[in-house]
């Protein structure tokens, strides 16, 4: 008899890890998408922003939202009739998945008989313990120590090839373009893995809104847009609440064709496995000499506005 715990999955980076360890959760969030078999469990939580609005309105939903009750729901129907064993939430940020403390009221709530497992990652350490963590929780040990150890080498095998190049160009990550934000969390500890210097936030710092002057006065010789919860062709709409700003193409990195957009959504935004195919693709990004060029539908080089 598989005595597998049922598992709610309550983001994408968790149902990720968890489908990673051969188990299937009996239900996710509305925003799981991966692999594709996420697609099709009960979605337990929703979002009371729309998604596919333009990126200034979706920053006033959000504010509108967390000052009445929060950026998300759940589901409670749903999460009653999964009767889960386990339930994984997150405690990094309020706007990116369901809030813990409202985990804890509906599951106590409802009477569920179930753990909550917190996931607070900000850097790649953090996520490869949250795998070993939910490992542990699910009965996956080995299966998790697999992942971990091949993830680890992985990575190792990036720093080696970016740290042999003799440079330590100036990077920043966008996390969003209105109002201008930098990438915080894991992703300035990834840059500095690649040898590389993010001047404008510190590692496992929040990201935060930034003044367009404090960007130009950086002057980064690499920027990638990454906008949280936007694929690669949402944010390729978007691209002009940046681009369109004053000093935009007079940037180091827009001067030599080193600005990109990338799939933040799937990819730089997701603390879950694919964020070592993350920091391959910003290695790429940073040193195109060096490794291969990204997939069209992850990493898109911006061109240069005409003169």
């Amino acid at each position: 008899m598989d005595d597998t715990p049922d598992v709610v999955t309550l983001l994408p980076s968790a149902t990720e890890i968890v489908y990673a360890l051969g188990v299937e959760p009996v239900a996710t969030s509305h925003e799981c998408d991966y692999p594709p078999a996420a697609a099709g469990r009960p979605d337990a939580n929703r979002s009371r922003v729309d998604p596919t609005a333009a990126a200034g309105e979706i920053d006033a939903q959000v504010q509108a939202a967390e000052e009445d009750g929060g950026v998300y729901e759940i589901r409670r129907d749903v999460l009653a009739a999964a009767d889960p064993d386990i339930v994984i939430s997150q405690g990094i940020c309020d706007v990116c998945a369901v809030d813990e403390l409202l985990v804890r009221e509906a599951v106590e709530d409802l009477g569920l008989d179930c753990e909550i497992l917190t996931t607070d990652p900000h850097s790649l350490a953090d996520v490869f313990a949250d795998i070993e963590q939910i490992g542990a929780a699910l009965g996956r040990e080995a299966r998790a120590d697999a992942l971990v150890t091949d993830l680890r080498e992985r990575v190792t095998a990036v720093e080696e090839r970016a740290r042999a190049v003799d440079a330590s160009p100036r990077v920043a990550v966008f996390d969003w373009p209105d109002p201008v934000m930098v990438a915080g969390h894991w992703v300035p500890g990834m840059v500095e893995r690649l040898g590389a210097e993010f001047g404008l936030q510190e590692p496992r710092a929040a990201s935060r809104p930034f003044e367009w002057a404090e960007v130009r006065a950086y002057d980064p010789e690499v920027a990638v847009v990454a906008p949280c919860g936007f694929d690669l062709g949402q944010t390729v709409e978007n691209l002009a609440d940046l681009t369109d700003r004053d000093g935009w193409d007079d940037l180091a990195a827009v001067q030599t064709d080193r600005a990109f957009a990338m799939d933040g959504h799937s990819y730089v935004n997701r603390p879950g496995p694919r964020l070592v195919e993350t920091l391959e693709y910003l290695a790429a990004c940073i040193y195109p000499e060096t490794f291969d060029t990204p997939p069209a539908d992850v990493v898109r080089p911006l061109a240069r506005t005409p003169a």
